[in-house]
């Protein structure tokens, strides 16, 4: 058998994720406004690398909703409309009430709190948790997205299911790209961002689901009102 040689894939591979990482927190911290094109060309120029690996985070990025691929423009970050972001909370509001509820009906028997790897990954999901609570109270919207998304990619995880977290995590993504671009619109964000984060942890904890469910159910309302609220009257 072979030895492994492919330095350069490896690297090309490492290009590709790192700009796709940049181009991702451009997104989501509003920074990319939605309908604004780009040609691989441009960002291969801006980072200063070739143009394979930042074709490759491109066609990801698009992959995971973020972006939209035009044949003659290139690419552009996707405009998501008020319609989409209804449906973004509805879906993941239907998918985590459906996981809580099998772990309420006890087909989730091997996520017992008092299990250690269970114990130990609630443990880092609920100091994720911390810090997210912390930049809503503090209204940093930028560092919210960030600490938010971990915390729930790191919260669905942990019931084990990868499709599940995948998809939930790429909803919540397009939720941020559609919601961020009218938070930034208000001149103080401090108390008006979603900050039950530990409270959800310590509900899954004691395994009261019904409390988790409560909690999830109270914020995609906040969301909906908050965003909607600022949404104009002509937006979708």
């Amino acid at each position: 058998m072979p030895g492994i040689t492919g330095t350069g894939a490896v690297t090309r591979s490492t290009l590709r994720q790192q700009i796709a990482d940049a181009l991702r927190d451009e997104v989501l911290a509003g920074r990319l406004q939605p309908g604004q094109a780009f040609t691989v060309k441009e960002i291969a120029e801006q980072y200063g690398v070739s143009a394979t690996p930042v074709r490759e985070a491109l066609v990801d990025l698009t992959a995971q909703g973020l972006l939209d691929a035009d044949q003659h423009r290139g690419f552009q970050v996707r405009a998501y409309s008020a319609d989409d972001f209804r449906g973004m909370v509805e879906a993941r509001g239907l998918v985590v009430d459906g996981m809580f509820r099998a772990l309420s009906a006890g087909h989730l028997a091997h996520l017992r709190p008092d299990e250690p790897r269970v114990a130990a990954a609630l443990a880092g999901v609920r100091r994720r948790g911390e810090e997210a609570e912390r930049a809503a109270l503090a209204g940093e919207i930028t560092v919210l997205i960030g600490y938010d998304l971990r915390f729930w990619r790191e919260l669905t995880a942990v019931f084990g299911n990868p499709y599940l977290t995948d998809f939930l995590h790429r909803l919540r993504a397009q939720g941020w790209v559609y919601a961020v671009q009218r938070l930034r619109g208000l001149p103080d964000l401090r108390g008006r961002l979603w900050s039950r984060h530990t409270e959800l942890v310590d509900a899954l904890a004691r395994r009261d689901t019904d409390a988790a469910r409560a909690i999830v159910g109270a914020y995609d309302a906040h969301s909906l009102s908050l965003v909607e609220g600022l949404t104009d009257a002509g937006d979708g």
